[in-house]
């Protein structure tokens, strides 16, 4: 498992250096030539970020803050009980920050894998300028390869990335160990005084310009927690501190003692450390190591997808579960190619890894001091003390403030882009979530109590019909709107109705044991409640074998039954009050093309009717 949480999780902070010490020595410089202090005070600040941040808080704390394993955003959100809180309330508000958090993750997952496999390629032209009109071509080819491989699923890419990044570590570290024989005065820069004098002593704007820059170093880094529940807690622990944290502090000190011996190499510090004999192979490897980068951060946003769909944040989609023996590891095709356009959009556009340094950090600080607030709020649900957990967490928060304003401003320089993408999904959850609230409140004012339906079955049907029938229910009470419609169009019901809700919890997995829940209306009447967790693959199918085999629902055979599933037209109406008319629309929108229920829930497909409704709304 620690292997392979090298090749999934510590791809993206694996191949910081190739651009993190270049971009925060050059805004050390801001133009001339730079001094001895100023690599001392870089070197010194990416040192401590990583520690305080990467180490401290997110390997030894955050990572405390998980649901049953899962990680997230989104797991953060469920532990804190805001997916149905009430409006207006600070939950409510809580969930809109949380829903924010979220969405920034997609921003993030845009710009990594361009900045990542543009800086590999870019080393072409440390010998050979020539090459320069080939840099994005390359990296858009193998962007393109990358994409197409998520649906053979984390796990095997893991298996296959795991033993390459443990070497690529290793090159880095080697690589440090050359660059600090030669200029072993580096190893100042282990004291944090150096940091912070250095920028205490810089104009306020260059000052901010650097830390924007050191932030580059920690990126990737969310990954750890976003990817807890495909690896675990104690594996993402032991490859970053034994591989990962040792091998990085030791590159990005050679790169900083090049930088003392010999200034002139700022332009690629990386690929300049390795010997000329070496450096053609060392950019081909730079170059797998990227790919692996990019995939820290799709895996995640995966996992983000697949619990935002289960908690009713976005609409249903097209899961495909790529192994049978671990849970978590998925492929998502409609959310791996819109990543797809978005990365190869921000390659084309910005064509150099230098501008895409501009746009990325501000989507990742700002989802970093959202995930600290959160687990603040968890920290203090969970009995801890509130003074303690403000002093630890404002602490962190605090520096990631100072990181995320720092970023902001290369706002122009294109942190709009992961900002716009983030904005885009927001709005898009936000309305999503609306949406389905309202329509939910449409279905209540037409669902019939259970009393009518006990009043039907007794004294309003002509007759009953041989066999069962199974009415999906979107309310655990009332009457699915699917019976009503049969009931009314064919004034029968079967001998034996069995009422079928899923019920997703705010817990990553539920047992067995406490899937169905069986209670009978009537005789003949019986409702069926499945409870699923949010990372878990709700299928009613599996969910009544279940049942039956555990002897809840005796006499079915679910092999001669029909499923009746309700498919409703979304209408928007001005004079219904809800959202914009407009929202409504787009909310319509998604309803349309959203994974149709049946495929969703794992139902039968030669053995399912649809009965259509309208909604307005």
């Amino acid at each position: 498992m620690t292997m392979g949480a090298l090749g999934v999780v510590y791809g993206d902070i694996g191949t910081s250096p190739l651009y993190a010490l270049k971009e925060a020595a050059k805004a050390a410089a801001h133009g001339g030539t730079l001094s001895h202090d100023a690599v001392l005070g870089v070197a010194s600040l990416i040192l401590w970020a990583l520690l305080l941040i990467i180490s401290l808080k997110y390997a030894l704390l955050i990572l405390r803050a998980d649901n049953r394993g899962e990680g997230g955003i989104v797991a953060l959100l469920a532990l804190l009980h805001a997916r149905n809180a009430q409006s207006g309330t600070w939950r409510a508000h809580l969930l809109v920050v949380g829903l924010v958090g979220a969405a920034l993750l997609y921003g993030d997952g845009a710009i990594t894998p361009a900045i990542s496999v543009l800086s590999a390629i870019e080393g072409l032209k440390v010998d050979a300028p020539s090459l320069a009109p080939v840099v994005v071509p390359v990296t858009v080819a193998i962007l393109i390869g990358l994409f197409m491989m998520q649906k053979q699923g984390t796990g095997f890419i893991g298996r296959i990335f795991g033993p390459v990044m443990l070497a690529w570590f290793a090159v880095l570290a080697a690589l440090g160990v050359h660059g600090i024989v030669k200029a072993p005065a580096v190893l100042a820069a282990l004291s944090p005084f150096y940091a912070f004098n250095f920028l205490i002593h810089q104009d306020f704007h260059i000052s901010f310009g650097i830390l924007g820059a050191a932030f580059l170093a920690v990126t990737g880094g969310e990954a750890m927690y976003a990817d807890m529940g495909h690896f675990g807690r104690l594996p993402i622990r032991l490859a970053w501190f034994a591989i990962c944290l040792p091998a990085l502090v030791l590159n990005y000190f050679g790169q900083a003692a090049l930088l003392i011996t010999d200034p002139s190499m700022i332009e690629n510090p990386f690929f300049q450390l390795c010997p000329d004999a070496l450096h053609y192979p060392l950019v081909a490897f730079s170059a797998v190591a990227t790919v692996i980068a990019s995939q820290a951060i799709i895996s995640g946003v995966f996992s983000l997808t697949q619990q935002s769909i289960q908690l009713g944040f976005l609409p249903r989609m097209q899961i495909r579960h790529t192994t049978s023996h671990a849970i978590g590891q998925i492929y998502v095709p409609l959310v791996n190619w819109l990543l797809a356009a978005a990365t190869l959009g921000a390659v084309l556009s910005f064509g150099t890894s230098d501008a895409l340094a501009g746009a990325y950090g501000i989507a990742v600080s700002l989802l970093m001091a959202i995930t600290t607030l959160l687990a603040a709020l968890v920290a203090i649900q969970w009995g801890y003390s509130p003074w303690l957990v403000v002093v630890v967490n404002g602490f962190f928060f605090v520096i990631d403030v100072i990181f995320f304003s720092a970023n902001s401003i290369k706002l122009f320089e294109g942190g709009w882009f992961p900002l716009l993408l983030a904005a885009l999904v927001a709005f898009l959850m936000l309305t999503w979530r609306s949406g389905v609230k309202l329509v939910e409140a449409a279905r209540g004012r037409l669902r019939q109590p259970e009393e009518d339906l006990i009043e039907t079955a007794v004294n309003k049907c002509s007759a009953r019909l041989p066999g069962t029938a199974v009415f999906l229910a979107s309310a655990a009470k009332g009457v699915p709107l699917a019976l009503t419609q049969f009931v009314k169009h064919n004034h029968v019901l079967h001998e034996r109705i069995v009422l079928v809700t899923v019920l997703i919890e705010e817990s990553p997995h539920i047992a067995e044991a406490d899937r169905a829940e069986v209670s009978e209306i009537i005789s003949g009447i019986t409702r069926v409640i499945l409870h699923y967790g949010f990372m878990q693959n709700p299928t009613i199918y599996e969910g009544l074998t279940l049942a039956c085999r555990q002897g809840k629902l005796p006499g079915i055979d679910l092999s001669d039954i029909t499923y009746y599933v309700g498919r409703e037209t979304i209408i928007p109406r001005e004079d219904v009050p809800g959202m914009w008319v407009w929202r409504e629309g787009l909310f319509a929108f998604l309803q349309r093309n959203a994974e149709r229920s049946a495929a969703f829930f794992g139902v039968p497909t030669k053995q399912v009717v649809e009965f259509g409704t309208e909604l307005e709304i």
